[in-house]
């Protein structure tokens, strides 16, 4: 799989053949670090003063490398996929290989940091239901009133709960069809793209 850089992170990392290997591989150890603890405008102005250049120019060759990184390791992609994502922004072969050589150095770290970064989703555990059928009372003496009862457990971080639910027959096949609908629409190509940028 390859990734799609934007023109926009091609335009960010144009800056790195400007500058020496030395400085790039100082450029991905702060790339792990932004992802780690945020942007720190101090390192990128003092990175400006040592290159002679702005600290805005520092800053998107920072922030490109780390998106570079930080999408490269989320999706697992190959060394050879990699190789082919950064081969179209034409680099010279030494920064193709110290860029390789960052992504594979860096991303078990990138990824154990993704992961804490990752909000805690609640899951499904199981579901129990039940259908309840009333055929007469005196008021209603010619009607059948069925409900059904679902006993839903959920997990987050570990912990259970569980939520009751009743409802109509009509209402649970309205709640169904709208649950095939979600799930037609995750087999869509835009829903599959957001997938592959969250894993």
């Amino acid at each position: 799989m390859l990734l799609d850089l934007s023109e926009e992170h091609k335009e960010h990392l144009a800056f790195l053949p400007q500058v020496d290997s030395s400085v790039v591989a100082e450029f991905g150890r702060i790339a792990v670090e932004f992802l780690r603890r945020g942007s720190n405008p101090k390192v990128y102005e003092g990175a400006a003063r040592k290159l002679g250049v702005s600290s805005q120019a520092v800053q998107h060759g920072v922030e490109g490398l780390t998106y570079l990184l930080a999408e490269s390791s989320k999706l697992m992609i190959s060394e050879l996929d990699f190789q082919d994502s950064i081969f179209v922004l034409g680099f010279p072969e030494e920064l193709n290989a110290l860029l390789l050589q960052l992504y594979l150095d860096s991303r078990k770290e990138i990824r154990a940091v993704l992961s804490e970064l990752a909000p805690a989703l609640t899951t499904y555990h199981s579901l129990e239901w039940r259908l309840d059928v009333q055929l007469a009372s005196r008021c209603l003496r010619q009607q059948i009133r069925p409900s059904v009862t679902l006993k839903l457990h959920l997990t987050r971080d570990g912990e259970r709960s569980t939520h009751v639910l009743q409802m109509h027959p009509a209402m649970l096949l309205a709640v169904l069809r709208q649950l095939e609908q979600a799930l037609e629409e995750m087999r869509g190509r835009h829903c599959l793209r957001a997938l592959r940028s969250i894993k």
